[in-house]
Formats: structure tokens, sequence, C-alpha cells
């Protein structure tokens, strides 16, 4: 401490202390987390707008502040029950795979992409199962950004049910899941050219454009 000093904020992983996404996005993507190295080099890979990547990390990591976690740290919730379902703890693992309004909204994206399957209940399973035999890596790095949008989308719509006054709808948080997935190819992808009308009746078609 220098009293002629002036405060100032260092990032420690920078040799001039300066920050940077491209260094924080490196980090994220190389540390060790206890978990399979390949879910996480998997998830930074997937085509979906880092928002929503984030929100994926932590609740692979189980570090996003659902119910549970919140109790855990001992912060007062009124209820620890999830508010889309009313029936279980909120959990990572319920609030994204076991609540009932998750599985409608899961089901709703195979119904759209017109593949009937049983998935993994264990969240990093299912991510690593979420894919599609008949697109290539590439390809199937959009289709996984439709995961990722799917657990940011239901992390939403249980925010504004929270803090909104929202009533649950799982067709709404799918709608807004398919936008979300369509938005990162339509302005990242240079071979993507597919309107949203595309997008919702043939996404397999949209994707397998991609190069």
């Amino acid at each position: 401490m220098h009293k002629d000093s002036k405060d100032f904020i260092s990032w420690n992983d920078d040799p001039k202390g300066l920050f940077s996404v491209k260094l924080a996005y490196g980090l994220l993507a190389n540390q060790g987390t206890g978990l399979s190295n390949d879910v996480f080099r998997m998830l930074w890979k997937t085509k979906a707008f880092p928002k929503a990547l984030i929100t994926a990390w932590r609740i692979l990591l189980d570090r996003i502040p659902t119910r549970q976690n919140l109790m855990v740290r001992g912060i007062m919730v009124n209820s620890p029950l999830c508010v889309l379902c009313n029936r279980s703890v909120e959990t990572a693992q319920h609030l994204f795979l076991d609540c009932t309004f998750a599985y409608r909204v899961w089901t709703l994206c195979s119904i759209w992409i017109g593949v009937l399957g049983v998935y993994n209940k264990d969240i990093c399973n299912h991510f690593l199962d979420f894919h599609l035999s008949i697109l290539s890596e590439k390809q199937n790095q959009v289709w996984k950004g439709v995961w990722v949008a799917i657990l940011r989308c239901i992390w939403e719509h249980r925010n504004n049910v929270i803090f909104r006054q929202g009533i649950p709808d799982h067709e709404e948080a799918f709608q807004a899941t398919q936008l979300m997935s369509w938005f990162w190819p339509k302005h990242r992808e240079g071979s993507f050219s597919y309107v949203f009308s595309d997008w919702i009746l043939n996404p397999i078609q949209c994707m397998l454009c991609v190069r």
C-alpha cells in the first residue's frame, strides 16, 4: 500500500495487467474442471453467442444461482421449489432436464428437428449426445448451439417468472430458442443465407448449408 498511489484493477494472467476477452476465453477453454475436458472443448466451439455459452458453462459446472445453490450459500429464498413446476427442489439438474417444463421444451426440439430419441439424464452427457450423424462436425456445432440456446432460454424464462410475474409457457421458451439459435448462423456464417421462416420449417436443410 502506497498512500501516494491510486488503486487500479490488474488482470493477473496478462504481463501488462490488461484484461481482454481473448485471454478470458482461453482460460475458460483450457482450465481444469474435474469434468471431462472434451465437454468444455466442445462447448467453446459451439456456434452460439457468448452470453448463452457462459450460461451453459455455469450450468455444466453447477455454478448457476438456482434456489438450491443459493440456500447452500446461506442465502434465504422464499421457497426451494422450482417455479416452473412447483414440485421439486430447484437444482440445475432438475431445472434444465428433469422438470416437466424442461422436458416439454426438449420434446418440442425433438419434434422440430424430426428426430425422436432418448437423451442421457446426466447434463454433461446430455450435451455430448446432442449430435446428429447426418451433419458434419461444423454443422453439429450449429446444432449444439440449439442445446445452448435451450438452456439460456429456460433460464431467462425462469427469471421472468420469478422477477416479472411471468407465466410458465414451454412453447414460448422454445420459440425463443429457435430465434436465438438462428441469429448466430444468420449473422456469423457467410454460407448461411436462410431467413427465419426457413429455419423454422426445415432446420436440418439450413444447417447442411454451413461449410
